[in-house]
Order: C-alpha cells, then structure tokens, then sequence
C-alpha cells in the first residue's frame, strides 16, 4: 500500500486504531477479564498517540518561514514524546485495575469468543504495524517509526494477554488474569521509556548515524586532495531532515568563481547520496592559519 505522504498512513493508524479499541473492549465486556481490558487500554493510547502524531507531522510539513528558519521537522518529536508519556499514563492505570482485581478475583465467562476477537484485532494491528515501517522507511519519518513500534509492542502484548487468558481457560485459576495485566503495563512502561530515550535524543540535536557519517566521510574522500581540504565538520537530525555544515579549504589564488562551483558540487553530491540533507559550506583560504585554527567545537568520547 503506497499513500501519498506519511499524514495518510497516520490516518491509517488512526482508524486501526478505532477499530482494536472497538474490538477489544467487545472482548472485554464478553469475558470480564482484566487483561483484555488492559489490552483495550493500550489500544486506547494508541488512538490518542496517532491523533497526536497527525498533528506533529501537519506541523512538521510547513515550509521554513521568519520564525522557523530551518523548517519544522522537529515537531515530529513532540508526537513521539507525547505518545511515550500516555503510554506510562495508561500503564499505570493497568496496574490500579489489576491489583483491586487480585484483591477480589472474579470468574472469566465467554472466554472462547473473546479471545478470537482479540486476536482478530492483533492481527489488524500487525497488518497496519507492517505498513508503518515500510513507510517509515521511505519517507525517513521518526513518528511513523515510533507508531509501528507501538502498534508492534501493541501485537506481542496482545499475543502474551490471549495465551494467559487461554491458561486461565485450562487451568481455572483467575489470578492469572490480573497478574498478566500487570505483565503487559510493566512492558508498556518500557516502551514508554524507549520512546522518551529517542525524543529526547532528537531534541538534543542527535548527530547523523555512524552509517550516514561514514558516507559522507567517503563522499568528502572523493574531493580531497592536496589543494582541497575539509574540516569542522557538523551535522544533525531533525525529524525527517538531516543537516550538515562543513568548511572548505581551497588555494588562495583560486577564483571566487572557482571555489563556489566546487562547493556546489559538493553540496549536490550528498544531498544526492544522503536524501533528504541540507548541506552549508563555508569557503576558507588553504594558506591562511586562522583558517585552520577554526576548526569548530571539539568533543570528548564518552
């Protein structure tokens, strides 16, 4: 399935989104069971998080103006920050209904029907999960990953809850059920956690991957030669959008016009191999020492 731009996957997400929470509160309602209904929780945030991330990539489309000179993109990282907050908010609320639930345990009923409309609703969610990270891939979208990425912890969660049910069903013991709640918020917290570590990164300005700065290590090789030089090299991620900044150090006795069609050349060329990458060069005198003392920021491994 190819959709025009990564907002019409998201209202993909959102309306497989409606449709699990419908099915998995039916489920709930069915059997009773605690761990459906934190199924249907999850299910819940999923909606919230998908309407969120919508919004984030509407904003993160907008063309650079006089307030945002370098565009909008990072606003796909308030959707995924967002997303990782109700997952720790609905994770908690699980927890809160599990533990009142193992105080006073309560039979399960109509366990066979329920648990086939669960794992109706799982598969839904894997189908759109699949979608997501394909198009992730190809529109370079960090809020798209982060929504498969749920939608995925969304299927395994929902696989673990359908066989602790199907325990229950054989076993007869109902403290299962609670307790397999309580297994699914715990692994929703994680999620929520993982989500937060990456918003955050990206916040901070998180430099290209080792992967991306060793092809443009390779690119920069290409050109570099005693006359043409390379140094104070910058780059980072924002949303969808790389962005690097490099200084050039050519002869003195070249032409303005000379050092400018080789710095063109250079910025098309890694925007060609790295998509979607904004490149700033800064033209600088090979001869001149304060050109090699601007070497930009320096940085300690940690």
């Amino acid at each position: 399935m190819l959709l025009a731009s990564p907002r019409s996957y998201m209202l993909l997400s959102v309306a497989a989104a409606v449709a699990t929470i419908l099915l998995k509160t039916w489920a709930w309602r069915l059997t009773g069971s605690v761990g459906l209904m934190s199924d249907a929780m999850e299910s819940g945030v999923n909606l919230v998080a998908a309407i969120g991330a919508f919004w984030a990539l509407t904003l993160a489309a907008k063309p650079a103006d006089r307030n945002h000179h370098y565009g909008h993109f990072k606003a796909e990282y308030f959707s995924s920050g967002l997303e990782s907050v109700l997952i720790v908010a609905a994770a908690l609320a699980i927890i809160f209904a599990a533990v009142g639930r193992l105080q006073q345990p309560q039979p399960l009923e109509q366990l066979g029907i329920g648990l086939a409309i669960s794992l109706l609703a799982t598969a839904l969610n894997g189908l759109v999960a699949w979608v997501l990270l394909r198009a992730a891939k190809r529109f370079h979208s960090i809020t798209l990953r982060a929504d498969a990425h749920h939608l995925l912890t969304d299927v395994w969660t929902s696989f673990g809850v359908v066989l602790g049910i199907g325990l229950v069903k054989v076993t007869g013991l109902t403290i299962l059920d609670p307790l397999i709640a309580i297994a699914v918020a715990l692994n929703i917290i994680i999620t929520g956690w993982r989500l937060f570590h990456e918003t955050a990164s990206g916040l901070l300005d998180r430099s290209l991957s080792d992967d991306d700065h060793r092809v443009l290590e390779q690119v920069l090789a290409s050109y570099e030669t005693e006359d043409i030089r390379f140094h104070a090299l910058r780059t980072r991620v924002a949303g969808s959008r790389r962005f690097v900044s490099l200084h050039v150090l050519v002869p003195g006795r070249w032409t303005v016009q000379a050092g400018h069609d080789l710095c063109e050349q250079i910025e098309k060329e890694i925007a060609a191999t790295l998509t979607r990458t904004h490149v700033l060069t800064h033209l600088e005198p090979l001869e001149d020492p304060s050109s090699w003392d601007d070497q930009g920021f320096r940085w300690e491994e940690s």
